[in-house]
């Protein structure tokens, strides 16, 4: 894993910001994460930026925190995201990885609507994160495949957003260019 400095020192602030409940900072924290996502490509880094963007959008949503096993998921979630630290800590990257897979499970445990409302969180922001490593300029195809995401999912989504509407056949003015060509052969 490449990037451990990075993702431990990301998760510590993560973890100050949980304690707190102030998603905003954790979202921040989720997109400043991604350009690092988008050039190593490493699954890691993309997990966890999944990971802390839906935390973000879990704690945002005040009405789900009445729903039954609320706290319980909240305290787990809460363990979960120290463990992670703590594993990197220990330059313990199987353990780390370990605690990744352990995120899904905490979710899988979960019962009724609260199960079905994180997991489509979860759905939401693979497609979210999806979309911001593609605007990088990573191909849709492997960005999906990254994300275990269809590459449907991705183009609905960009499209929507307006994320790939580039325009590459907008040069510059042929003027302009021969003013350039003459400069650099002056």
């Amino acid at each position: 894993m490449e990037e451990k400095e990075h993702i431990l020192k990301v998760l510590k602030k993560v973890k100050q910001a949980l304690e707190t409940k102030n998603y905003i900072k954790i979202k921040h924290l989720s997109n400043k994460i991604i350009h690092n996502a988008s050039i190593h490509q490493d699954p890691d880094v993309i997990a966890i930026t999944v990971i802390i963007y839906s935390l973000s959008k879990l704690i945002e949503r005040e009405s789900y925190k009445e729903e039954e096993n609320w706290d319980k998921f909240y305290k787990n979630y809460f363990q979960n995201i120290n463990n992670m630290i703590i594993s990197l800590e220990k330059n313990n990257i199987e353990k780390f990885r370990n605690e990744v897979d352990a995120n899904r499970k905490i979710i899988n445990k979960l019962s009724g609507d609260l199960k079905n409302y994180i997991k489509q969180v979860f759905r939401r922001a693979k497609i979210n994160k999806a979309s911001r490593i593609y605007e990088h300029g990573i191909s849709m195809e492997k960005t999906a495949k990254i994300l275990g995401i269809s590459i449907w999912e991705l183009a609905e989504y960009s499209g929507k957003t307006r994320i790939g509407d580039v325009n590459l056949g907008v040069t510059m003015p042929i003027r302009q260019r021969i003013k350039q060509a003459e400069e650099i052969f002056q």
